[in-house]
């Protein structure tokens, strides 16, 4: 069986994780669903999985460069299956023990340095407990773990693969 080569596969990655943005804008801008702080940060995982397999395809290492962008492939879209995780942790939760909303993420870059921001948004609020769109009972975060666990799977496949051919 003819395996893809690292180059496809990591163009693969990248072509998906521009497609995920692309829903992501679509839902913003047209459909108007405003992005909590958690969907920030998965956003932000997203884009960095897609740019580590983008600096990957055209790098094109040899068997252990592969290896090495395969890992932080696997890593990064691990750490954005952690925030989703989170989000449908807090979606979960009864609306009693739900924390308060914040203010808006563009306000709170204008109002407060970088160092203050970061963990509010790593945190997330009541604005990521709220459920603003579902399909099939998943909501978006459920959708963006999926998306991270693909991106995750194809990440370990690069560090795991047997052989590989090519330059």
């Amino acid at each position: 069986m003819n395996m893809p080569q690292p180059r496809t596969v990591n163009l693969l990655i990248f072509l998906a994780t521009l497609g995920l943005m692309a829903v992501a804008l679509f839902m913003q801008y047209v459909w108007e669903l405003t992005p909590c702080y958690l969907c920030i940060v998965q956003r932000v995982f997203v884009t960095l999985t897609g740019l580590i397999a983008l600096a990957a395809f055209i790098h094109n290492p040899g068997v252990r460069g592969v290896r090495i962008y395969g890992g932080a492939t696997c890593v990064s879209a691990l750490a954005g299956a952690g925030f989703s995780i989170r989000q449908l942790w807090l979606q979960s939760l009864p609306e009693d023990l739900v924390p308060a909303c914040g203010p808006p993420a563009d306000y709170l870059f204008d109002a407060l340095p970088l160092m203050e921001v970061i963990p509010m948004l790593l945190r997330g609020d009541g604005n990521c407990a709220e459920v603003q769109w579902s399909l099939f009972s998943i909501s978006i975060p459920g959708y963006t773990l999926i998306a991270f666990a693909g991106l995750a799977l194809l990440g370990g496949y690069q560090v795991l693969r047997l052989k590989h051919t090519g330059p």
